[in-house]
């Protein structure tokens, strides 16, 4: 379980990179929307471990281009909240697949064949009073 700091930086992280991918990492994402779903923080506050959903984008080479470019993000981060914390955490970054797991399942179950239930089935469901 995560302290009450840990917490802190956790949530700050991650609002601020939420930000820098909309403003200072377009040139790096594109077109892409890039959601930072969670942070957990390492408990001496110097390494955080990031997830990371894409939408309009090719998850894999995106996620290939985010990281190499990790220390520039990492420099972004360190101008917004370099005067509030000690240490700039080393950033680790993570595919989070749950948004487009989340799609596919969808799809699949908007796609099963379900038969309407017939009359004749409700009356065989109905208790037989003899």
């Amino acid at each position: 379980m995560e302290s009450k700091r840990q917490q802190k930086y956790s949530k700050l992280i991650q609002k601020e990179l939420g930000e820098i991918f909309q403003r200072e990492g377009k040139p790096l994402v594109g077109r892409a929307m890039v959601t930072v779903t969670r942070v957990l923080m390492s408990p001496d506050l110097g390494v955080a471990k990031i997830n990371l959903s894409f939408l309009l984008a090719d998850n894999e080479a995106l996620f290939t281009k985010i990281n190499e470019n990790k220390g520039q993000i990492r420099k972004f981060l360190g101008n917004r909240i370099g005067k509030s914390v000690r240490i700039i955490p080393e950033l680790v970054f993570y595919l989070d697949e749950s948004a487009a797991y989340a799609q596919h399942m969808d799809e699949v179950i908007s796609n099963l064949d379900i038969p309407d239930p017939s009359d004749e089935d409700e009356e065989d469901d109905a208790p037989n009073n003899d």
